[in-house]
C-alpha cells in the first residue's frame, strides 16, 4: 500500500473493505475536496481558545463541535456524509489550530490541490505571498498517513469503539479517540522521540553515552521509539520511513544531525544483547518524528498528524462495530480485589 496507493485510496479500502475502482476513487476525491471548508463560525470557536493550547485538545474539541453543525438524524446516508466530512475537514481543523497558535490568519482550503498538498498549503502558506507545495514532500506526508492508518485494538481505537457503543455519533466518538491518542504513551511517542534526539544533541552529545544511561536501572533515562506491544521484531513501518528520512532531508537541504543520531541509536541497539533480549527494535514513531521535523512541522503537531492518518481506521472500526448483528453497549467487567466481609463501625 505504501508503495502503490494514496492515502485516500487506503481510506476507502479500510472503510469499504475493497480497493476502489478508478471511477470510485475519483468520485471520493471530489467529494472529500468539496467538504474541506469549515463553517465560518469555526474561526470564532478556535479563536476563543488559548493560543498556547496544545493542538490535540483543540482538534478534539473542534471535531466534537462538528456534531453541533451537522445534527441530521443518523441514517445510513447521514453516516456516509459524516465520514466524508471528517476526512475532508480534519486537515483544515489541524491547520487552523496551528495558525491560531502562531497568530497567523487561517488559510482556506484550495479545491485544485490534492489532499496532502492542500493540507501543507493550509499549514505553511500565508496571504502575503505565493507558496508552492513540493510534490515530494506531499508524497512523504501521504506515505506517513498510510503507515498510521490502522493498527488493530490500540488504546485510541478501543476508545472510539467504546464511546460509539453507547450510540454516540461518529463525531463524538472520533473526538474521544483524539483525546486518547494525545497521551505520550500512545500517539505522543513520536514527539518524545524528537525531544530525546534533541536532548542527545545538546546534552549527552553521543548516542553511545545515552544508551548506557538508558540501560542503567538506577537512571530515569528512557529510550523512546523502540519496542512495540505487537511487533516483537523490527517494525516494518519503521523500515519504510528510515529510507524516506534520507530522501526528505536531502530534498529539503536541511540538517541531518538528528537523523544521524537516530541511525546511530538504531545501529547500537540492534547489536546490543540488552535491547535484543527485550525485543526493543525501532517502531513507527522512531523515524516519523524526524521526517515531520525536517518538513517543518512544530513538535506539538506530530500527534495531530498521527490523528490524520489514524482517522480512516477509527471510522472503519466504528462502522464495523455498528454493523455487527450482535452490537450492544460495551461494558467491561472487573474482578473485585478489595476487602471482603467487614463489620460496620459503631456510631459515636
Amino acid at each position: 500500500m505504501a508503495q502503490h496507493s494514496s492515502f485516500l485510496e487506503v481510506a476507502w479500502l479500510l472503510i469499504r473493505g475493497e480497493l476502489p475502482s478508478q471511477e470510485e476513487l475519483d468520485g471520493f476525491r471530489d467529494e472529500v475536496t468539496y467538504h474541506t471548508m469549515l463553517h465560518e463560525d469555526y474561526g470564532r470557536f478556535i479563536g476563543a481558545l488559548p493560543k498556547n493550547a496544545h493542538p490535540m485538545p483543540v482538534s478534539a474539541a473542534a471535531v466534537g463541535a462538528l456534531a453541533t453543525f451537522y445534527q441530521e438524524p443518523e441514517t445510513a446516508e447521514h453516516v456516509q456524509r459524516s465520514i466524508v466530512r471528517l476526512i475532508a475537514k480534519m486537515p483544515t481543523i489541524a491547520a487552523q489550530s496551528f495558525k491560531h497558535s502562531i497568530g497567523q490568519p487561517a488559510i482556506y482550503p484550495r479545491n485544485d490541490l490534492p489532499y496532502c498538498s492542500n493540507f501543507l498549503h493550509m499549514m505553511f502558506a500565508t496571504p502575503c505571498e505565493e507558496f508552492e507545495v513540493d510534490p515530494v514532500v506531499a508524497r512523504a506526508v501521504d506515505l506517513l498517513l498510510i503507515l498510521h492508518a490502522d493498527h488493530e485494538q490500540n488504546c485510541s481505537t478501543s476508545t472510539v469503539r467504546m464511546v460509539g457503543s453507547s450510540m454516540a455519533n461518529l463525531f463524538a466518538s472520533i473526538s474521544s479517540g483524539i483525546s486518547a491518542l494525545w497521551g505520550e504513551l500512545h500517539g505522543g511517542a513520536n514527539q518524545r522521540v524528537i525531544e530525546m534526539l534533541e536532548q542527545i544533541r545538546t546534552e549527552e552529545g553521543s548516542a553511545d553515552v545515552f544508551l548506557q544511561k538508558a540501560k542503567d536501572r538506577g537512571d530515569t533515562t528512557r529510550l523512546m521509539g523502540f519496542g512495540h506491544r505487537v511487533y516483537k521484531n523490527y517494525d516494518p513501518r519503521a523500515a519504510i520511513l528510515k529510507k524516506e528520512c534520507r530522501t526528505i532531508i536531502e530534498r529539503l537541504g536541511g540538517s541531518s544531525e538528528l537523523l544521524d543520531i537516530a541511525m546511530r541509536l538504531e545501529e547500537i541497539a540492534l547489536g546490543d544483547s540488552y535491547f535484543i533480549e527485550r525485543n526493543l527494535y525501532p517502531n513507527v514513531d522512531f523515524y516519523s518524528g524526524v521526517i515531520f521535523k525536517a518538513i517543518g512541522f512544530p513538535t506539538n503537531m506530530f500527534t495531530v498528524l498521527f490523528t490524520l492518518g489514524r482517522l480512516p481506521g477509527w471510522i472503519a472500526q466504528w462502522c464495523e462495530m455498528r454493523a455487527d448483528p450482535s452490537f450492544r453497549i460495551a461494558r467491561p467487567r472487573q474482578v473485585y480485589t478489595g476487602a471482603t466481609k467487614r463489620s460496620y463501625p459503631k456510631k459515636r
